[in-house]
């Protein structure tokens, strides 16, 4: 069930990709408006359902966070930045190993793979931690708080006309 709400995020993301392609700093920020948009449903679903968590409120919560994967994979999909996969971090656990000096490769890209996997291990135990001795609402609200930051500053990338913004 939660790859069919993937897809149904995918879809939201591929059209915001499609309908704004001339300029990827706008991608960027239309996605981060519907994600943060989604976290923030989610947040406020687990906040009122708390302590109980009925199945409604569950099911809602997998909706939601399960849309808001779509959009940032079919977005992240779209950019086509490499190394910096958002959820398929063995993917870039692989590339760091196969392309590494040891099995013959050049080593190159290490360190902008080693960040993505390390910014992903931290996010984990921040919202691992901030769930376990806060509240199982926390770390969505910490994820609205990140999504919102990257919303503003990715609307001043709205403006841009440097060579990354050209058409995907």
């Amino acid at each position: 069930m939660i790859w069919a709400l993937q897809a149904i995020g995918a879809v939201l993301g591929g059209r915001i990709a499609h309908r704004a392609r001339a300029h990827r700093g706008l991608v960027l920020h239309l996605a981060l408006v519907v994600e943060a948009t989604l976290v923030l449903a989610a947040y406020l679903i687990a906040q009122l359902a708390a302590p109980t968590y009925g199945a409604g409120s569950r099911y809602a919560l997998i909706a939601l966070l399960g849309m808001a994967m779509g959009v940032q994979n079919a977005t992240a999909r779209a950019l086509a930045v490499p190394d910096l996969t958002t959820t398929v971090l063995t993917l870039t656990i692989t590339g760091m190993a196969s392309d590494s000096r040891a099995a013959g490769g050049s080593g190159g890209k290490i360190g902008r793979r080693a960040l993505s996997a390390a910014a992903m291990f931290v996010g984990g135990v921040v919202g691992a931690v901030s769930a376990l001795h806060g509240s199982p609402a926390l770390p969505l609200l910490l994820a609205f708080v990140l999504l919102a930051g990257g919303t503003f500053a990715a609307f001043a990338l709205t403006r841009s006309d440097a060579d990354w913004t050209s058409p995907l």
